[in-house]
């Protein structure tokens, strides 16, 4: 294709994109709830359609038609405004997020479009920018350089929305789930930042292009950063207030929490930017640490684009399942076990990995050591961290208290000391 052609091909991928994403997110909260069904033992929806496949349809007609209540007590403008930045900061942060395949951009800048400017690039760079053209951009916004940074910027900005629904309903319950969190939000973006900042030192780039551009030459990150893998999934859990790490809503303690006094649309978009989230995080785990759309022996450079977009997707899905499952299966924490597991655990293996991370990058530059000595040794390093912090876990002293029977209840003394 021609460069002059390429925003009208970005317009119709934004279009394509967000078409499917939304029709994921319907169909992934079918999929929860099969998951859900399969994990408790029961059957789950299957009276709308074949198997319960138009059981989201029915969901979305629901919420359509559902009577929009916006109670007095609360302050409209921001009450109204919530929902939409939930949402809309969900949807932003995928745009920086290569879902399918790409051509790695020139190191140079890109070249003007009038022909005197362009004359004076070498010939290897416009056969570079000729194959960049040529080649379908499975991407958004293609080629961000800082495209790590945009998208934990706009994701940081989601807690805002959480923070207006909270404080707009005028209801404690939904304040206490939106200072929860705010709280937990921003305690766990630091340990997540810290373990891609292993990557981006490997990688030499905060473009997520040209990381799955190093991963294809030397290997999966996952397999030189372990740890910082565990630790970005442990926060994208907390990111996405899902379970166990879910205390933003908490059925059994705030109603609903922060979205408590919503309903139809508002709270459908909630629920959308939640999923929406869940997906981009999804791709962004797959992208630092398990090479995108790359996959040995079926998914590599001269692969069709279909296969790659369909290898991604896979994978995808099975970081979705993981989701799902550690749903069902894992009880919720206490807000200071969680507060405590993001201060006193995670951030300071971040600081470990990020520390060996980049002493063992000095020393591979001095000394010439390839990529696998490197990836072998901080695997190595990443394993034994993982040891020692799991030999402090069982050698902390455990703060039982016992029970006190003969207290201020109606067990008998003689009953209690028995």
């Amino acid at each position: 294709m021609n460069y002059e052609l390429h925003p009208w091909w970005t317009l119709l991928t934004i279009a394509a994109a967000f078409g499917a994403l939304q029709g994921t997110c319907a169909y992934l909260i079918l999929l929860e709830r099969k998951t859900a069904a399969w994990v408790q033992d029961r059957i789950g929806p299957n009276r709308v359609g074949p198997l319960g496949l138009l059981q989201p349809i029915a969901d979305g007609i629901k919420f359509l038609l559902k009577e929009d209540i916006i109670p007095d007590h609360v302050d409209r403008v921001f009450f109204l405004l919530a929902p939409a930045v939930a949402v809309g900061t969900a949807l932003l942060a995928f745009a920086v997020v290569p879902f399918g395949p790409t051509t790695t951009p020139p190191q140079t800048a890109w070249p003007q479009t009038t022909a005197e400017e362009s004359s004076s690039y070498t010939p290897q760079f416009q056969e570079q920018v000729e194959q960049y053209n040529r080649t379908y951009e499975a991407v958004l916004a293609p080629h961000v350089d800082i495209g790590m940074v945009f998208n934990f910027a706009v994701s940081s900005l989601a807690v805002y929305g959480i923070i207006l629904g909270g404080w707009s309903s005028n209801n404690k319950y939904s304040l206490m789930g939106s200072l929860r969190s705010s709280a937990q939000i921003i305690s766990y973006e630091i340990p997540m930042g810290m373990s891609v900042l292993g990557v981006v030192i490997l990688s030499g780039s905060l473009n997520l292009e040209r990381i799955i551009g190093h991963q294809l030459a030397h290997g999966w990150n996952f397999f030189s950063q372990p740890l910082a893998c565990l630790l970005f999934l442990t926060s994208i859990f907390a990111e996405c207030n899902r379970l166990p790490f879910d205390l933003p809503e908490a059925e059994q303690e705030l109603v609903g929490g922060y979205h408590t006094e919503y309903s139809a649309m508002k709270f459908a978009l909630f629920f959308l930017g939640e999923y929406t989230h869940m997906i981009t995080t999804s791709f962004l785990l797959m992208i630092l640490f398990f090479g995108g759309w790359q996959f040995p022996w079926l998914a590599t450079a001269e692969s069709a684009w279909v296969v790659k977009l369909l290898v991604f997707a896979a994978k995808m899905f099975v970081m979705i399942l993981l989701f799902m499952l550690v749903r069902w299966t894992i009880p919720r924490f206490r807000f200071d076990q969680l507060m405590g597991l993001a201060w006193k655990v995670l951030i300071p293996l971040a600081l470990a990995n990020l520390l060996a991370v980049m002493v063992v990058r000095h020393l591979a530059d001095t000394n010439g050591w390839s990529n696998g000595v490197q990836a072998g040794i901080l695997f190595g390093v990443s394993v034994l961290l993982l040891l020692l912090t799991g030999a402090l876990t069982l050698l902390q002293p455990r703060n039982r208290r016992p029970l006190n029977l003969a207290g201020p209840t109606r067990v008998p003394a003689e009953t209690a000391a028995r």
